[in-house]
């Protein structure tokens, strides 16, 4: 299992996350981010990439202006998703740069994203749900996934990568995966609800959740979507796992749950180079 590495861009201070697997490929641009090196004012201190909060678009905008100029990105190419906790998914073609950010989304209900156009960038949003970046390196087809705890009991990761093998051919041997810092099983208790939807989804969740009592548990949602991952056909040591809990740290990370709801989202961000 192959883990992340912290990247500082050496023209802003602007701090992210990338994945050696990645980068190793020399194919694609990409990162996750943190809240560190933007513009905008408390509770969206700094980086605050997320359209649909309290924060202005001016800011917003500016934000996606310095952290596509850390990754050499043009801000035209980035297609914005907009994300209901779904499994639908969406391949993004030219004509839907700049969607969600230069005009209003023209399509609803997408947490999964898919391409094989250089010039078009891929974002999905985050503030502790899981980040799932897929890459497919022979036939350069990339992919984001949008993971809550919804979004995982529907495997959405599996279903993109299905995705990418009837619309492109993919064969799963040939990807490589990331599974990007979100709450960690350490912060994410839940209850009898979520978990009975699990138990109904998975065949076996006795990896991914501890029982604490009185209906309570800890949800492993990294271990969760690695199993229904795997179940496509990936090889376990073509998965990276970052094992960095947003709510652990709230100084680095924007957290939903360690902040109350109010606070800004993380982004990650793709494009083929």
């Amino acid at each position: 299992m192959n883990s992340w590495k912290f990247s500082k861009s050496t023209n802003k201070d602007v701090e992210f996350f990338t994945i050696p697997a990645f980068d190793e490929t020399g194919g694609v641009k990409h990162c996750f981010t943190t809240r560190i090196g933007g513009v905008s004012a408390p509770p969206y201190e700094s980086l605050n990439l997320g359209t649909r909060t309290e924060d202005s678009r001016q800011n917003v905008f500016k934000n996606y202006e310095i952290i596509c100029k850390a990754l050499d990105i043009d801000v035209k190419n980035l297609v914005l998703s907009h994300q209901t906790h779904s499994d639908n998914i969406l391949i993004a073609c030219n004509e839907h740069r700049g969607n969600g950010i230069f005009y209003d989304t023209r399509f609803s209900e997408i947490d999964g994203l898919i391409t094989n156009k250089k010039d078009v960038a891929l974002v999905t949003f985050y503030a502790d749900c899981v980040p799932i970046f897929i890459l497919d390196k022979k036939r350069r087809v990339i992919a984001l996934a949008h993971s809550g705890w919804r979004g995982t009991v529907k495997k959405i990761g599996k279903k993109v990568i299905d995705r990418m093998i009837s619309a492109f051919n993919t064969e799963p041997k040939d990807c490589v995966i990331g599974i990007g810092p979100s709450i960690g099983k350490c912060c994410y208790e839940v209850d009898d609800y979520v978990i009975n939807q699990f138990k109904d989804s998975y065949s076996t969740t006795e990896e991914f959740i501890k029982e604490k009592g009185k209906g309570k548990y800890h949800l492993d949602l990294w271990e969760a979507n690695k199993l229904s991952i795997l179940e496509s056909g990936v090889p376990y040591s073509n998965i990276s796992i970052s094992g960095i809990c947003t709510r652990c740290n709230n100084d680095l990370f924007f957290s939903y749950r360690g902040e109350n709801g109010k606070t800004g989202r993380m982004a990650a961000i793709i494009q083929l180079i």
